[in-house]
């Protein structure tokens, strides 16, 4: 018995070793079903849709969410992993156009997948008994409270996972493994009292903490919104985003002292570095050129000239 707790010691602590030297900034374990705070997380989770604060995001609906067997039969345990994608080169600072620094660089989807894919194989030689998925990001998945869950931070204020040494400059990824592994501890919440994210957006788009109102916020109205014309109450408030917002993680102090990844994954595009109003005479062929290989092609050529018409408009 001891030998077989030590063995799954040794092979959890080396999985998630081999996350780190594969270039996440952290990973950590979470055992299946979790704690009962991923009932709480699937809760809050239901109650959001119900209020329709997810707006016209219709995917969020799917009852897949709530059960990670869906994804697949037999899943003991979850590896979380965390991409930290900012660099020293995202400057958004005294720039006409501003880009969320999620997507200044190579697209994250791929950068994760193919770093998981890698850890994949290493389970493969490591655990052959061992059946396991990827998921990253279009996966039904609740990845917060299982990233939280895995201990690799909380979920903020203002919904996003912070990591006490890395901010919550990162993006998630995930392996489910049918392996029975050593768990970590779930990361206890640190927000204290500070609720400068609520405080500083412009838009008052955190409606209460941890509760996020898509149809007034100004990432979800630069990326997901596909309408014709952005609403009056975000288009005053733009102050140049017209691709995602950074500021309630600007604000965040746990995001003031945090370390760059400089990789090459996250240089951000030329294209991107100067953004002028030029970009206004693109044909839809030079929009989707420079939109290639980044998580920005998102943004339909004709929604970025609506986001930046909208940003000159209230400049």
């Amino acid at each position: 018995m001891i030998s077989t707790l030590n063995s799954k010691k040794e092979i959890s602590k080396k999985l998630k070793q081999r996350a780190i030297n594969e270039g996440f900034a952290i990973s950590g374990i979470a055992s299946i079903p979790g704690s009962s705070r991923l009932k709480l997380r699937t809760n809050a989770l239901n109650r959001w849709l119900s209020n329709k604060h997810h707006s016209e995001m219709k995917w969020m609906e799917t009852e897949k969410r709530e059960n990670i067997d869906y994804l697949l039969e037999g899943a003991k345990s979850v590896l979380s992993v965390g991409f930290k994608y900012i660099s020293s080169q995202n400057n958004n600072k005294n720039k006409i156009f501003k880009v969320g620094k999620f997507g200044q660089g190579e697209d994250y989807h791929k950068v994760i997948y193919k770093k998981l894919k890698n850890i994949g194989k290493w389970i493969n030689l490591e655990i052959p008994d061992c059946k396991w998925k990827i998921c990253v990001d279009t996966s039904p998945l609740l990845e917060k409270a299982w990233a939280e869950e895995s201990g690799l931070g909380w979920i903020s204020k203002n919904s996003n996972l912070i990591n006490k040494n890395h901010g919550s400059w990162f993006t998630l990824g995930f392996i489910i493994l049918t392996k029975d592994l050593v768990p970590d501890k779930p990361h206890e919440t640190l927000c204290g009292k500070c609720e400068k994210c609520i405080e500083l957006c412009p838009t008052s788009a955190i409606i209460e903490p941890f509760v996020i109102q898509s149809n007034l916020c100004i990432a979800y109205h630069t990326i997901e919104n596909r309408e014709r014309n952005i609403p009056k109450k975000i288009k005053k408030n733009l102050n140049g985003w017209i691709a995602g917002c950074d500021i309630c993680q600007d604000v965040c102090p746990w995001n003031k002292s945090v370390t760059y990844n400089n990789s090459f994954e996250n240089t951000p595009k030329e294209w991107i570095k100067n953004l002028d109003v030029e970009s206004l005479n693109w044909d839809d062929k030079t929009w989707e050129e420079n939109l290639k290989g980044t998580t920005l092609k998102r943004i339909k050529p004709w929604m970025w000239r609506r986001n930046i018409k909208a940003a000159l408009l209230h400049k």
